[in-house]
């Protein structure tokens, strides 16, 4: 089996959700379950934050002129349908259908039809960035892959590998082992630039100029890094030292 994990992170008015999610920087949205067949797809989303974030995450999902998971951009003409099946001060879980055209696109359908059936996907959604996570067989062209895929998101979004690798044979399963290069070289930068001390000698805006990327990117590759390296901390135990510190 093989893993691919990686990130797109659309621009401004490209996706509803992701549009919905950049004005609330705490909610987050991730995949109970996500299926996907020739010509359908369903899955279960689990999104939290305030509650205001709630609200509007589920008008984004019911409202939109397409389905968000729809690389067109525009109404394919897929028959869709989204139910709320729980929405509290603290978390909204909503059900989604879709039927898709010859003229829709998306992720799981486009891994179908380079790796065939059987593929799994884990989704989780923050800001304007969509990780995915793909585990297939280890049969067909990631290159391949990789290319219908960044045709079909054409200028809407810019497409981060995060990692391809065989999956563990062994283990609780979650988040994959390691962080990407990208988010390594922008934790050296912000220790190095003095992002982490206090008080702070440089601020997130510059430091983003430094590595010439948005703000919102930089923001999303040391939170993922953070979230790794506090989760290697807490698996090695107490006593165990981290490879950054200073």
């Amino acid at each position: 089996m093989r893993e691919l994990v990686f990130a797109l992170e659309y621009e401004p008015g490209c996706n509803r959700v992701a549009d919905t999610l950049a004005d609330y920087p705490d909610a987050r949205i991730r995949s109970l379950s996500l299926h996907a067949t020739a010509d359908r797809l369903w899955r279960v989303d689990h999104a939290t934050g305030p509650s205001d974030s709630l609200d509007d995450i589920e008008d984004a999902f019911l409202t939109a002129d397409y389905y968000a998971d729809c690389l067109t951009n525009e109404d394919c003409g897929a028959t869709q349908t989204t139910e709320v099946l729980d929405h509290t001060d603290e978390a909204l879980v909503l059900y989604s259908y879709w039927v898709r055209t010859p003229d829709c696109s998306s992720v799981p359908h486009i891994a179908r039809d380079h790796f065939g059936e059987g593929v799994l996907f884990e989704t989780r959604h923050e800001g304007r960035h969509y990780t995915w996570r793909v585990i297939h067989s280890g049969e067909g062209d990631v290159a391949a892959f990789f290319d219908d895929l960044e045709a079909a998101v054409g200028d809407c979004a810019r497409m981060e590998m995060l990692r391809t690798t065989d999956t563990p044979t062994s283990g609780s399963g979650g988040e994959p082992d390691g962080m990407s290069p990208e988010q390594e070289a922008a934790l050296r930068a912000a220790v190095e630039h003095g992002y982490y001390e206090s008080p702070r000698e440089i601020d997130a805006g510059e430091l983003a100029d430094h590595l010439d990327v948005p703000r919102s990117t930089l923001a999303y590759r040391l939170r993922r890094a953070e979230e790794q390296l506090a989760k290697e901390r807490v698996s090695r135990g107490p006593n165990a030292r981290s490879a950054y510190t200073r």
